[in-house]
């Protein structure tokens, strides 16, 4: 019997060390003097001094991926925007609570691992650190045969951040009469590609669709945008923000109610804020109802926010992005806690 080792078993150890080579100076790149040991550190510390500053902070932390948008990237051969993608998500995911994010973690699997498609997504997920202010304090790269199929991959990120106790926002001041801001998407962001990879399978997507100024590559793998900026004007200039909600998996129906509390609805006008064509392409292509489209997309809205009436003007002008689509209104039924007419 001929000798094994692990290669021979599908795993590359040294591509693994390689890997970590080429992402070693992006990942440096977002520490500040709080990160005390990051990259090659079996755990990363990060100094906790900052949180002393304030005697009600509390953490938030929140866990996302980037879902079956891997296999389209992997199709197109495109992984710029993913690391940004797992970013952005998952620090607006803590910005819903009004966190601010101190860290991060990625982890990144795959059947065989190729560095230099790990460090191209690594580099987005530093950038995208670094423009939220956040430490990419570890990670993990993992190469399992037979787990994940021939060139398949997943990728995973962990956001921590902190907010003040007296800061939280949580929606339980929410009435009737508050007004419904919301912020434009970029397009599909982390969600529903499992039907949009079936409605485009066999398109071409470095086609440009009729009507489209980009093509079908770049509207679809389009990043998922971040709202911490703009939530910042808002708080900067003192509005009050009276509940926020990402609008992710399960569209606008499955995620605003998730701040209602029990006396509130949501009434929201359709044609109040542009609709990425993306969204209508697939529509028509796949022959998908309306009520589906909501279910699954984020239908050109990734944030909305919640404030009182007489700040709704103000809030707009801060924001110029931003759109008046709705109001809050009392809750009559269980069965229709947000409705959009």
């Amino acid at each position: 019997m001929s000798s094994l080792d692990y290669r021979s078993a599908g795993v590359d150890l040294d591509a693994g060390e390689r890997a970590v080579d080429l992402i070693r100076e992006a990942v440096r790149s977002t520490y500040g003097a709080e990160v005390l040991a990051g990259i090659g550190a079996f755990g990363g510390l990060y100094d906790a001094q900052a949180l002393r500053a304030a005697d009600d902070a509390i953490l938030v932390a929140s866990i996302d991926g980037v879902g079956t948008k891997t296999l389209l990237a992997e199709r197109a051969g495109d992984f710029e925007g993913l690391g940004r993608d797992i970013v952005n998500h998952c620090v607006n995911d803590i910005l819903v609570q009004g966190a601010r994010p101190l860290f991060f973690l990625d982890y990144f699997a795959a059947s065989r691992l190729a560095p230099e498609q790990v460090a191209e997504i690594v580099r987005g997920v530093a950038a995208a650190c670094r423009e939220v202010g956040a430490a990419l304090l570890g990670g993990e790269t993992a190469e399992m045969p037979d787990v994940y199929r021939a060139a398949s991959f997943d990728l995973v990120g962990a956001v921590v951040g902190v907010v003040r106790r007296s800061r939280i926002i949580d929606g339980a001041r929410i009435e009737p009469g508050d007004i419904l801001i919301g912020l434009p998407s970029s397009g599909l962001h982390t969600n529903g590609y499992s039907l949009a990879r079936k409605v485009f399978a066999d398109w071409d997507l470095d086609a440009t669709p009729l009507g489209f100024e980009r093509t079908l590559r770049r509207a679809l793998l389009e990043p998922h945008r971040c709202y911490l900026a703009q939530v910042d004007i808002w708080r900067n200039a003192g509005l009050d923000i009276k509940g926020l909600a990402h609008i992710t998996g399960g569209g606008i129906p499955g995620n605003l109610p998730r701040i209602l509390p029990e006396r509130a609805a949501a009434r929201l006008e359709w044609g109040a804020w542009p609709v990425p064509a993306i969204f209508g392409l697939i529509r028509r292509v796949g022959q998908i109802t309306g009520e589906e489209m909501f279910r699954v997309f984020n239908m050109g809205l990734g944030m909305v926010a919640v404030f009182p009436a007489d700040q709704a003007d103000a809030a707009l002008s801060a924001v110029s992005e931003a759109h008046r689509v709705g109001e809050i209104v009392p809750r009559i039924s269980q069965d229709e806690v947000v409705k959009i007419a």
